[in-house]
This record gives C-alpha cells, structure tokens and sequence, in this order.
C-alpha cells in the first residue's frame, strides 16, 4: 500500500474513534475503552481487506466478520455506516428503542453476520461459518474479533481445538489486546500469561501487532493471502484501552462509561470530531 492508503484507513479510524464517542455520549450509554482500542483494526477490515458489498449485505461469496466482543459495537457500527451499509446519521438512535443499533449486535442491522452479546460465543460461531464456507466449496474468509479478557472464557479454547482439527486455513481472528477488563488488569483478575505462545499449542498461526500501527495490520493481512488452506491464524494486536482519549486510555474506568459534557467536548477536541 502506498502511504496515501495508509493515510486513508487511518482517517477511518480516526473517524470510528468520533463515532464512537459521539454514540456513547448521546446514548448517554456503551463502552467506549474496548471500542476505540478496536477502531484501527475495523478500519483494516472493512476499508481495505474484506470482500463485501454494501449493496448485497447476503452476498454468498462476501467474507464474514464476527465480533465477539460485542460490547464494542459503537465502533463496528461506525466502521458498518461509514462503509455504506447504513445512512451514519442513524449512528445517534446508538442503544434506542428507534433502531437496531442495540447495546450488543444484532443481525436485525443490515451488515452484521452474528448476534453477540455473551463473550466466548463468537470464535466458536466464527469456525463453523469456516468450516461451511469450506464444505460449500466457497472461497470467502471469515474474521472474528475477540478481548482479551474474553480469553478466559472457557469456549475460547474448545474453538481454537476445533479450527485447528479442522484445518481451516480460512479463519482469521484478531485479539484485541489492550491488557484491561471491566473490573481492572487481566493480569490482577486472571492472568493470560504469554497467550502468544498458549495460540501456537493449539496449533494456531499466530502473528504479533502494534495493533494501533496501520501498516503492520495491513501487513499481517496481506502475508494471510499467500498463505495454504489448513492453519487457522490468530493476530495478537497490542492495543491500548481507550486509544486516541488522553483521559481513557489504558485504564478500567472507561470500559463502559460515559462522559461528562466537558469530556466529551474534550474527547471530540482530541479527536478532530465536531460537537453536536
């Protein structure tokens, strides 16, 4: 990619990041800590990498995105609106009883592939959508996003046994690594340990990110595409909870809170965004 391109999925998730705040602000409800770690990687996925047609959201042949940690939906709802999918100005009814733009995905929103909502679901739903693609002899990719503090869920584990027995070469998941959970560290509530290492027993490929650096996302996507059926591949993204907001980031208290008016017209401030 050129540095222009980067430049541009950049813009994307600097425009997620407003969208994001701008949602929970008005909303006056959601989780922007893990939403705005997420936001770098969205932009990857639905600006430059995945096969999609916002004109076709049923397309047979489109590649599949799951977020598993659904709680983050401001920023998959943004990166959906801002890809063509729906009008952005929906973006204010965020968690309103006007639209489907719930607290947690739903595929009642034109563009999403699983309802979320309940963490550990989604890699597990995120293998069979491969496997079906494999069986029904189609060439589409399946992504799935998933925390780290989701990691200690159980199911986690069971999918990454079962994408690896299955050798689906065509499963590609992203762990928002941003070191923070609701209540505090991960290393404080339930210690991960070196989870790289953990991925690679399970027979996973796993590729380690600055996951808040374009051109390593792009990268690590792109050496995906050269690579032969039969390894599921796991990018560990390095992230920063609440990246982009000087007073959110790398701290629990903005895993789902909302900001005052002088926050949020700090946030925007930061941000670049317009206040409204």
């Amino acid at each position: 990619m050129t540095p222009a391109d980067i430049g541009y999925l950049e813009r994307m998730a600097k425009q997620i990041r407003i969208d994001t705040i701008d949602q929970v602000y008005h909303a006056n409800s959601g989780h922007p800590g893990g939403s705005l770690s997420a936001a770098d990687i969205l932009a990857a996925l639905y600006f430059y990498k995945m096969t999609i047609d916002p004109q076709r959201p049923d397309w047979a042949d489109r590649d599949r995105f799951i977020l598993s940690k659904g709680h983050a939906s401001p920023a998959y709802y943004s990166a959906l609106a801002r890809r063509g999918y729906f009008d952005p100005a929906r973006l204010r009814d965020f968690r309103s009883v006007r639209d489907y733009l719930e607290g947690a995905p739903s595929t009642k929103l034109t563009g999403v592939d699983m309802s979320a909502g309940p963490l550990g679901q989604g890699l597990s739903v995120a293998v069979g959508m491969a496997l079906g693609g494999r069986l029904a002899g189609k060439g589409y990719k399946t992504y799935c996003m998933i925390g780290d503090g989701e990691t200690q869920e159980g199911q986690i584990w069971e999918a990454l046994m079962t994408g690896a027995k299955y050798k689906l070469g065509n499963l590609v998941a992203f762990l928002d690594n941003n070191h923070i959970q609701m209540c505090g560290r991960n290393d404080g509530v339930m210690p991960l340990g070196d989870v790289a290492a953990k991925y690679r027993a399970f027979d996973w490929r796993v590729i380690c990110i600055n996951g808040h650096n374009m051109n390593e996302i792009v990268e690590a996507l792109d050496s995906i595409d050269n690579e032969p059926d039969g390894v599921p591949t796991m990018i560990v993204a390095d992230t920063i909870k609440g990246k982009g907001v000087s007073f959110m980031e790398d701290t629990c208290k903005w895993h789902g809170a909302v900001p005052s008016p002088e926050q949020y017209a700090q946030a925007m401030k930061e941000l670049g965004g317009k206040i409204s």
